[in-house]
C-alpha cells in the first residue's frame, strides 16, 4: 500500500513543477486568446493536452516492464540533470547574474509578435493561434510529462504524482480562466527554485538506491539531501550577490 509518506515527496514534485509550467504555457494561451480569439486559443491548447495524455497514456504502462532498480537510476541520472539545470538557472536569477522571469513582460512580447499581420487567417480557424497555442502547451506539458512520469516511476507512486500534476493544471487553468491576464503575482522563480531542489534530491535518492546502496531513514533521507542542496543553492546566491556587488562598488569607484 502507498502511504503519504512514501508519496507526498513524489506528489508535491509533480505538483510543483507542473504549477511552474502551466503557469508558463497559460501565459502564451492568454496572449493568443486576447489578441486572435478564445476559440482557435482554446482549441490548441486542447490538442496539446490530448496530445500529452496520450503520451502519458503509452509511456505510463511501458515503464513498469523495466526493473525498478535499472529505472531508478536511468530516470535517477536523468532527474539529477535536469534538477541541476533548473537550479543552476534559479541560483544565477537569484543571485543576480541572470535577470528574473517575468509574466508581463512576456504576455506583452507574445501579444506583439501576434498582432503582426498574417495571411493564415481564416472566417472559422485562425491556424496562427491554433498553432502558437498547442505549441506552448505541448511544449511546457512534455516537461510536466517528464516530471510526473520521473517521480512518480522510480517510487511507484504514478498515479499520485499524475494527480499531483492534475491538480496544479486545474489551478492554474482555473485562475488563467478567471483573471484573463497574466498569471505574475505567481512567484514562479521561487517555485522553480524550490522544484530544481526536489528534482535534484530525488535523483540523487534514487540514483543511489538503484544501485542497491540503502539510505539511513529510507525515504525521510530525501528531506536531508533537499535540505543540503538548499543550503548549498542559498551559499552560492549569496556569493553570487557579494561577487555583484563588489563589481558594482569597483565600477562606481572607477
Amino acid at each position: 500500500m502507498i502511504t503519504w509518506i512514501h508519496a507526498g515527496p513524489s506528489v508535491a514534485a509533480a505538483f510543483l513543477g507542473s504549477l511552474v509550467e502551466c503557469v508558463e504555457a497559460a501565459t502564451i494561451v492568454l496572449a493568443v486568446g486576447t489578441v486572435r480569439g478564445w476559440r482557435s486559443a482554446l482549441a490548441g491548447a486542447l490538442a496539446g493536452v490530448a496530445v500529452l495524455a496520450g503520451l502519458v497514456g503509452l509511456l505510463g504502462p511501458a515503464l513498469s516492464t523495466i526493473p525498478v532498480s535499472l529505472l531508478q537510476v536511468v530516470i535517477g541520472v536523468l532527474l539529477l540533470l535536469f534538477g541541476l539545470s533548473w537550479l543552476r538557472k534559479a541560483v544565477m536569477r537569484a543571485g543576480g547574474v541572470m535577470p528574473l522571469r517575468d509574466e508581463q513582460r512576456a504576455f506583452a512580447s507574445t501579444t506583439a509578435t501576434l498582432r503582426m499581420p498574417t495571411a493564415t487567417t481564416s472566417r472559422r480557424w485562425d491556424r496562427v493561434a491554433l498553432i502558437a497555442s498547442f505549441k506552448a502547451v505541448l511544449l511546457e506539458g512534455v516537461e510536466v510529462v517528464f516530471i510526473v512520469l520521473a517521480a512518480g516511476a522510480a517510487s511507484q507512486t504514478i498515479l499520485p504524482a499524475s494527480l499531483g500534476a492534475v491538480g496544479a493544471t486545474l489551478i492554474v487553468t482555473l485562475a488563467a480562466l478567471a483573471l484573463r491576464r497574466p498569471l505574475a503575482r505567481v512567484p514562479e522563480n521561487t517555485l522553480k527554485f524550490t522544484v530544481a531542489v526536489l528534482l535534484a534530491s530525488f535523483g540523487t535518492f534514487w540514483v543511489v538506491e538503484g544501485l542497491g546502496i540503502p539510505w539511513p531513514g529510507g525515504d525521510l533521507a530525501i528531506l536531508g539531501l533537499a535540505a543540503a542542496f538548499l543550503a548549498g543553492s542559498l551559499l552560492a546566491v549569496e556569493v553570487l550577490r557579494r561577487h555583484a556587488g563588489a563589481m558594482r562598488r569597483s565600477r562606481g569607484a572607477a
